[in-house]
């Protein structure tokens, strides 16, 4: 879980260090070369600076709904004095309306399992809303496929999750393409990442 970092509210998870150059890898080739990408569940706000600073092209719009995350994002964009890192806003996913109302691409990370299938719903909802034609959602995390675990350390994480909040869970791959689906959101590239982890790439 993340820790304060003193003096300030600045939060930092461990996973970041970990994903935050494979997930780059892909957001530098199928994020777009100019507009606004809108991170949903920003969390910390490391992986909000991480991708403004080497995505200077892009303007980045971190949210969140927690209180101490939006916190931990503002610390983090005061330290790093990036002009493209905008300051967080407040969102819920499941919520009918967002802050935003429009966007050049979406971006989720290490959401969908962390939070109730009904932020899913709205997350893919949201998108159809926020986003033109032909741009993309990104999400990352740990998914199930075809109703099965891919890896005992995903199984066990699944089990944790349900542990700490019975809402939340790794998800079904089929479930989320079709979900995806219904909004308008087609699944156009599935690209396997590290710690057993898949990237998603849907295009609207």
């Amino acid at each position: 879980m993340p820790k304060p970092q003193s003096p300030d509210t600045a939060l930092s998870s461990p996973s970041v260090a970990r994903n935050r150059d494979p997930i780059l890898n892909v957001l530098r080739r199928v994020l777009p070369q100019t507009g606004t990408v809108l991170e949903i569940a920003s969390g910390t706000g490391e992986h909000a600076v991480y991708f403004a600073a080497a995505l200077p092209y892009l303007t980045w719009q971190p949210t969140d709904q927690d209180e101490e995350a939006l916190s931990s994002i503002a610390a983090h964009r005061a330290a790093s004095g990036l002009s493209n890192l905008l300051p967080p806003l407040r969102l819920d996913a499941a919520a009918p309306e967002w802050p935003v109302a429009q966007a050049d691409a979406v971006v989720a990370i290490n959401m969908v399992h962390i939070s109730p299938w009904s932020a899913t719903r709205g997350l893919m909802a949201g998108a159809r809303r926020v986003l033109r034609q032909g741009a993309v959602l990104y999400l990352y995390g740990a998914y199930m496929e075809n109703g099965a675990h891919t890896a005992p350390s995903n199984e066990a994480f699944d089990q944790d999750l349900r542990r700490r909040n019975p809402e939340w869970g790794v998800r079904d791959l089929n479930e989320v393409v079709k979900l995806a689906g219904a909004h308008g959101l087609d699944l156009i590239e599935r690209i396997p990442m590290p710690a057993n982890n898949l990237s998603l790439v849907f295009r609207l």
